[in-house]
């Protein structure tokens, strides 16, 4: 069965009973305490709305920390909180295209969905893993992350207009702890020497960070999860490796290891596999400004 088809049956089998339970209190809100009922795909994301709706909001992340969320499959407690739901927020861009049919089913009828990847102001897209995609992990830039919270903040008062000078407020004081990030985030990155600004990654997910931040990606190990590359794949990035002099070889802590410890066996280069992209994690990893200050450290570290 299809990722879509498994998707699909899931939502046909708990729908009825989902809508019954959000039917039992008021649409979007939690019962009991009146707070407006966000639910959103990744950990990230998450972060970014509870840090612009604070107390007027609970949100809620379909794909647990440590999940990849290119191939996360919901659970019928998640067509449940979907169904709840006052306001739904996804990427967009191919991250997380797989839940649309849970968001589209399984939600009240007139619930905002917001896609923060697709339309983003003043952003040049890069190309995806498939012909004719655009890559999703615009949120790796701090600048771009920061036309997410416009979006969210604007969400956020489209449903709950009562609330908007508070969304208002929240959001202001999150983009200037974000433009301080952005700083530290350019400083630490210029403590490495120019010729060592070059990486290998386990997957796709850093160009848009690289480009912002004047680093350059020689090669990643697998064109999507799950999609194992070809010996003459394999040759060829080692070859670019060795050419390139790369230092370190990246890797997220969601993924195995196996594939990057074979490149870095032939080449030379240092393995760091505790990146962070797509999801959040244990302490100290627990929110977006502490997983981007954490991947900065990681490649800091390796490649000073």
């Amino acid at each position: 069965m299809s990722r879509a088809s498994t998707v699909r049956a899931v939502v046909a089998l708990v729908l009825a009973a989902a809508t019954s339970i959000a039917g039992c209190a008021q649409p979007g809100t939690s019962p009991g305490n009146g707070m407006l009922a966000v639910v959103t795909t990744s950990s990230v994301f998450a972060d970014m709305i509870s840090n612009v709706g604070g107390d007027r909001v609970t949100v809620t992340a379909l794909v647990p920390h440590h999940a990849d969320v290119h191939t996360f499959q919901p659970s019928p407690a998640d067509v449940r909180a979907v169904a709840g739901a006052r306001l739904l927020v996804m990427n967009g861009l191919g991250l997380d295209d797989w839940l649309r049919d849970t968001i589209v089913n399984a939600s009240a009828a007139g619930t905002p969905l917001v896609e923060l990847g697709p339309g983003l102001q003043g952003v040049e897209l890069l190309p995806g893993e498939e012909p004719g995609t655009q890559n999703p992990h615009l949120w790796m830039a701090v600048p771009y992350a920061e036309g997410y919270v416009g979006e969210v903040e604007a969400a956020l008062v489209g449903v709950d207009p009562a609330s908007a000078e508070a969304y208002h407020q929240g959001a202001n004081a999150y983009r200037a702890r974000l433009d301080t990030l952005d700083q530290q985030i350019r400083s630490k990155i210029a403590a490495i020497p120019a010729a060592d600004r070059r990486l290998v990654t386990f997957h796709d997910a850093f160009p848009y960070f690289a480009r912002e931040y004047g680093l350059e990606i020689v090669g990643v190990a697998v064109e999507a999860p799950g999609q194992d590359p070809s010996a003459a794949e394999i040759a060829a990035l080692i070859e670019a490796i060795k050419a390139a002099h790369v230092k370190a070889i990246f890797s997220e802590e969601q993924f195995p290891t196996q594939l990057v410890d074979q490149l870095a066996a032939s080449t030379g280069a240092k393995v760091v596999a505790q990146l962070y992209d797509d999801s959040l994690g244990d302490p100290p990893v627990t929110s977006y400004a502490a997983h981007m200050n954490w991947d900065v450290d990681q490649l800091v570290g390796a490649l000073s």
